[in-house]
């Protein structure tokens, strides 16, 4: 597919992204496709030695995560098809990772669907504690619950609600919450660049007011103390730091927490958008760019409820 990037996309952006050219040219690289291991089911050593006819490459913020150097499919590998690896984007693994999961913990990934970071967080906690795996739509759900099945996790019970709600239904419960939020996509573009062809900005405004309305439930259901990490995999202000300042402004007993993580190279959140200036704690905030560590994009931002 032709890569075309709208004007407003280009006009937008290239004032608040770093080496923009580069990003530019990046975006049209394809992507290697990466795994991490579930070591619920296997240890590291056994994985890589079913693996050892595969050229890998690991990824420097994960010790169990791999890039695929071979061209190979790795969905119709046999590994794959039993749970002893999950394919995934490298930097979708960072929230987890930024979350910290501890096995006596009740936690909820409140937009969870397909799994991805579900299931990485059961590994993480070795299917101890609660985890929570929320989806509104019925369309997904079915491949949330196949993939928690296939890589043996036993600590998840799945939800169907809007994630609006449940702030509502559980207050002050969990003591942690992941909200990797709907998004407008655009750093999966080097995987999907038909994200391109229906980018617009009304749609961003919109997806805008749908984030602001999951991280206040998200809030409302975190116990005092407790932990939210807000992630997308898009660039846009609006659904990125335009959130976070949202909730900031809502509510006094909310904190924007430093972020943590080695061996991968991040950019700080920005405070200036328009006529817009944000809470300057969300400088703490990461943003992680496609020519920075040869990954899609993503934000995350560490949110702590203090009393």
């Amino acid at each position: 597919m032709e890569y075309i990037f709208p004007e407003q996309f280009i006009n937008r952006y290239e004032a608040i992204i770093p080496d923009f050219e580069l990003f530019l040219n990046v975006l049209v690289t394809p992507l290697k496709q990466s795994f991490r291991i579930n070591t619920i089911k296997a240890s590291k050593q056994e994985v890589l030695l079913l693996l050892s006819d595969i050229k890998l490459e690991p990824i420097p913020w994960y010790d169990i995560a791999f890039r695929i150097l071979d061209r190979i499919s790795i969905g119709e590998r046999i590994e794959h098809q039993n749970g002893l690896i999950y394919s995934q984007e490298a930097v979708s693994m960072i929230p987890a990772l930024i979350l910290d999961p501890k096995p006596d913990e009740k936690i909820l990934d409140i937009a969870a669907a397909p799994g991805s970071k579900t299931t990485q967080i059961a590994a993480m906690i070795n299917n101890q504690g609660l985890i929570v795996a929320n989806d509104v739509s019925r369309n997904r759900i079915g491949a949330l619950i196949s993939n928690i099945e296939r890589m043996g996790v036993m600590n998840t019970a799945v939800t169907i609600l809007p994630g609006q709600r449940i702030g509502y239904l559980a207050p002050d419960y969990f003591d942690k919450v992941l909200l990797d939020a709907p998004c407008s996509l655009e750093g999966t573009i080097r995987n999907t660049p038909e994200t391109l062809t229906g980018w617009k900005e009304s749609k961003i405004k919109r997806l805008s007011k749908l984030q602001k309305g999951l991280i206040n439930s998200a809030y409302k259901c975190l116990r005092p103390g407790g932990i939210l990490v807000y992630s997308t995999c898009t660039f846009a202000p609006e659904e990125n730091e335009a959130v976070i300042d949202y909730l900031l402004n809502k509510y006094s007993d909310v904190s924007c927490a430093p972020i943590t993580i080695s061996n991968i190279k991040t950019r700080r959140a920005i405070l200036d958008w328009g006529d817009a200036h944000f809470n300057e704690s969300i400088k703490n905030a990461i943003r992680i760019y496609p020519q920075d560590n040869d990954t899609e994009g993503f934000f995350v931002a560490k949110i702590r409820k203090t009393k």
